[in-house]
Order: structure tokens, then sequence, then C-alpha cells
């Protein structure tokens, strides 16, 4: 296929040989297959701030750092270069992530480079070669569905065990291959520590997949995997060894208003997203 215009500076550079299709088109990004010598990878074309449907809220870049205060002023101001750098740092944000939790033991594909607002990492396959199926096109019995909501849940720990939430996880960012899920897209991670909604995002996170397998597995609907695994986390009991359940005992005292009001408006913020996500794939 001809190259597109983002991808042309990786092939001028010697970094991609040539642009084999387009795998997919979502709401942050447009990747394509590639070929780099004798391997075949994939290229993920982040879409300008103006056309991404997926809103950079400041919930998701609380607690990301820029390299300097002049960077970070520019950015509170809005100025063109502040803008500029903005977009680096939502760029770099997946890259840091992939690469952190890679070290951490959790299944992400592997990075190679970020090149002019193109990242070049691993083409997840399947067994046959072919690009892996996202976990929504995957068929599901009840047996299957509580063996990946078990490997995703181990995942979600292992990335949390390393400060990190990916803050829009749902079947439509999982992949499976031969050897189980593989998580992807990365630039709205959370750093656990650094923000305020933290809380918030893992359990919405949590909860898309009980929805998702719920269907398939009914005794996943309603389970408090989420708080079970925060509870844990803040009390440093959290590690890729330890056991869940689901259930959480009720807490006495009086409801945090404003924290069911933050976790409303997520939950309508990502709705929305999922509807807009919809509307791309089926156009």
């Amino acid at each position: 296929m001809k190259t597109p215009k983002r991808i042309q500076p990786l092939v001028d550079e010697g970094l991609i040989d040539a642009v084999m299709r387009q795998l997919m088109s979502g709401k942050e990004a447009t990747v394509y297959v590639v070929r780099c010598g004798d391997d075949v990878r994939c290229a993920k074309v982040y879409k300008e701030a103006n056309q991404r449907s997926f809103h950079q809220a400041v919930a998701y870049q609380e607690g990301r750092r820029v390299k300097n205060s002049r960077q970070a002023r520019a950015m509170e101001k809005g100025t063109r270069y502040g803008r500029k750098m903005a977009e680096e740092v939502w760029q770099n944000a997946e890259v840091d992530a992939l690469y952190r939790l890679a070290a951490a033991g959790v299944r992400v594909p592997t990075p190679h480079v970020c090149f002019e607002g193109v990242l070049l990492m691993e083409l997840v396959t399947d067994a046959d070669g072919n690009a892996a199926p996202r976990l929504n096109d995957v068929p599901l019995t009840r047996e299957r569905a509580l063996e990946l909501h078990a490997a995703i849940l181990h995942q979600v720990v292992l990335m949390l065990c390393a400060g990190v939430i990916h803050g829009d996880l749902s079947e439509y960012n999982i992949l499976v291959d031969a050897d189980g899920p593989v998580i992807i897209d990365l630039p709205q991670a959370i750093d656990a520590a650094g923000s305020s909604v933290a809380a918030a995002m893992l359990e919405r996170d949590v909860s898309n997949l009980a929805t998702f397998f719920g269907a398939f597995a009914p005794e996943l609907v309603g389970s408090q995997y989420g708080k079970e695994i925060w509870n844990l986390y803040q009390g440093g009991l959290l590690t890729g060894h330890t056991p869940l359940t689901g259930r959480v005992a009720e807490p006495e005292g009086t409801a945090d208003v404003g924290a069911v009001i933050r976790e409303i408006e997520l939950a309508r913020q990502e709705e929305a997203d999922r509807v807009l996500s919809k509307l791309g794939r089926d156009a």
C-alpha cells in the first residue's frame, strides 16, 4: 500500500522498509502492519489532539512529569510550544508504560522506537502468525470467560504492583494470543501513586471486565475485585500471588459524595467514548 505521510519519516530513516496494510483505526491512533528487514511489526500513528475522540482529561495527566519548569508552564498556559510538549508527553507515556510494565512481567507488546509521533512495536500474533484478535472477537464459553477474566485480573494486579493503572481497559484493548491476554493502548496510563482518582480508575477498569465477562459467566456481575485489589494495594499487601475473592467488607461511616460524583462522571465519559469508538469501527 502507499506509505502514509506520517510514516514516511521512519521509512526515510531506514526504520521501516514497507507498509503492508492498515490493521485498525481507533479513537487515538491508526495502526499499520509494517516490514522492518526480516521482521513484521506494527506502527501506531497517533492522531493529532483535535482528531482524537479520547479526551485528555486532567485526571489522565495528573502525576505526569515533564523535563523542566519551562515546559510545565507552557503546557499550563496552552501555548503552541506547550501544546507540542503536551503531545510529546501523551505519546511518550505509552512508551514509558510499556517498558515499565514489561520489566514487571506484564504481557504487553515490546516497543522498539517512538519517532515523529509514530510508535514502532511488536506485532502480537496468534498461533498461525496472524494478528492476534481483540478480546471482543474471541469466542467464549463460561469456562473460557472465567479463565481469561482471572488471567487479565492477574495482569491488572501486576500493573498496579508496578504503580500503573491502565485507565481505559476494556475488551477492545486486550489482545489474546496463544499464551493468553496481552494489554495494549496505554497512552492514558495512570500513575497509581500520583493521581487523586487512581482508585476510581482502577475500579472502572475492573468493572468493565466484569461487565463484559459477566455476559458469559453471570457470577462475575456484581463482584468487587476492583475495590479488593485497591484495598490490598493501599495496605501494602498486594503481590502478583495474592489470592482474590471478589468480595470486600462494607465500610462503616458516611459516604464520600465527592468520590461518587467523580466516579459517575468517569463512567459517563467512558460510555461516550465507547459510543464514539463503536461509530468509528462501524463507519
